[in-house]
């Protein structure tokens, strides 16, 4: 018995310095990331991509609610956070473009914001619900990075909410701080609701008796009906219901996640714990090292020699991998917390998985170096691309050539962009995306022929062409004849 608590002793502070480096490592990557976010966001104006070239607009003309957000009424926390003061923005200084970055910044540096909320809010001993959202920060958002989500702003308003429900003080103000936070994670997008209610599940573990269950819980219940509420009173139009309707039913199709970014950090991680458990006996104190190195160069090769793929309009399809992983981590910090804090889970099995062997520790910290360098090279080929399809656009743009045949001797066809550079279209925004990056003075507005979703209705387009704005009339002019043809 003595040889045994002699051995603890001995592998203790080993254990100890594993669970210690993966936590820095956890942390400081997902901060790393959130600070990227925002920086290469705007350089790389990522706040036009796809969906956000129709939002971006409507900042510019200041008609946000009425060309879209009131179809969506119920994630109106995106609209108030990013889009109205983009908007407002612009009413003040009459400069849209600096509106559009307005709205830009605030949308990509809510993963940070939600990070440094959450580490006020976090009392857990060493700060675990904070150290797990760092994780799910670095793991998740790259991969949506770059698209206009709701979900986006969902997973940074999770990880405080979290916390908040979990340490806020049993006070008033502390009830107050829960249900604002609660209520405005709800109202950024319907699959928020998956993350609100995994919260009071985390809190249920506590005890049903637990005074932050019932508090929790009645949050919850108060933020639901206020969602119905506003789905109630600001309907979708008919033609957008569809849609809407259309995409819910897809949301949790898994089928989705058959992407090359997720088939690639699969393929990384499963190679790496394969070869990590084949030298684990051999080389036991350098196998993570030499597994990681492995795995490196077989991904370099595939980078270098095979790979054509860009990873664009998939980050849209992968916000389903956020609303289902990030409550599933939200428990585990949930029952981490818990158990660092000397409480008793409900569920036992549960937390062993906050105390991982020195092995499973060297597993984790691999398998995040790993998927960080997914992300990392995968976010670059994203904005390189992206890059180049603006700079061909504008130039279609602001050129000569014209396909009469779509409605309109203004209108050239984005079937003139060249062939590898068809990663990037998002075929019913790519109008607005020209108006834009042509600096709302475009000779000729591109037009996807292939569209089949049209965003304005001729009489909402002409109301925006005949008000007074600082987006010159012969653009919004343009706007309006092509939103005439189709609607």
């Amino acid at each position: 018995m003595c040889a045994v608590k002699a051995g603890d002793a001995l592998s203790w502070p080993t254990l100890r310095s594993n669970v210690d480096i993966l936590q820095t490592l956890v942390i400081g990557i997902g901060l790393c990331w959130s600070i990227v976010f925002p920086v290469v966001a705007l350089y790389y104006e990522l706040e036009l991509y796809a969906d956000g070239a129709m939002f971006s607009y409507g900042v510019a003309v200041q008609d946000v609610w009425t060309f879209h957000w009131h179809n969506i009424s119920a994630r109106a926390s995106v609209f108030i956070l990013t889009l109205l003061p983009g908007e407002t923005y612009v009413g003040l200084t009459g400069n849209p473009l600096n509106g559009i970055k307005v709205y830009g910044f605030l949308f990509y540096v809510a993963p940070l914001l939600g990070l440094i909320s959450t580490f006020a809010a976090d009392g857990s001993h060493r700060r675990i619900i904070f150290t797990y959202a760092c994780g799910s920060t670095a793991l998740l958002c790259p991969l949506v990075f770059g698209f206009p989500t709701e979900v986006w702003l969902a997973h940074a308003l999770f990880w405080p909410t979290l916390a908040i429900g979990h340490y806020a003080k049993r006070n008033v103000a502390g009830t107050a701080l829960l249900f604002i936070a609660m209520l405005a994670l709800v109202l950024t997008h319907e699959g928020a609701l998956v993350l609100a209610l995994a919260i009071v599940l985390t809190l249920a573990l506590r005890g049903l008796h637990n005074p932050y269950f019932p508090r929790a819980t009645g949050a919850f219940v108060v933020s639901l009906t206020i969602w119905l509420a506003v789905k109630i009173m600001f309907p979708s139009d008919d033609y957008f219901a569809n849609a809407l309707m259309r995409a819910a039913l897809h949301f949790f199709d898994l089928t989705i996640l058959r992407t090359n970014i997720v088939l690639l950090l699969s393929a990384a991680i499963v190679g790496y714990v394969f070869i990590y458990l084949g030298l684990s006996r051999a080389v036991p104190s350098k196998a993570h090292l030499c597994a990681m190195v492995g795995v490196v160069m077989a991904m370099a090769i595939y980078w270098l020699w095979f790979d054509q793929s860009v990873h664009a309009s998939n980050r849209y399809y992968l916000r389903t991998a956020l609303v289902l992983v990030t409550p599933a981590l939200g428990l585990l910090a949930g029952l981490s917390a818990m158990r660092a804090d000397g409480l008793t889970p409900s569920t036992r099995s549960f937390a062993q998985l906050s105390a991982p062997s020195g092995p499973l520790t060297h597993m984790l910290i691999g398998a995040l170096v790993l998927a960080t360098l997914v992300n990392a090279v995968e976010t670059k080929k994203y904005v390189l691309s992206w890059e180049n399809y603006k700079s061909a656009l504008r130039a279609l743009a602001m050129g000569s050539f014209s396909n009469p045949e779509l409605g309109d001797p203004r209108f050239v066809s984005s079937e003139r962009l060249a062939p590898d550079l068809n990663f990037l279209p998002w075929n019913s925004t790519t109008p607005y995306l020209s108006v834009i990056i042509a600096n709302f003075r475009p000779n000729r507005l591109v037009v996807d022929p292939t569209a089949n979703y049209f965003w304005l209705s001729c009489e909402t387009a002409t109301a925006n062409y005949e008000a007074l704005r600082s987006v010159p009339s012969a653009s919004r002019n343009l706007v309006r004849t092509y939103a005439c043809l189709h609607r």
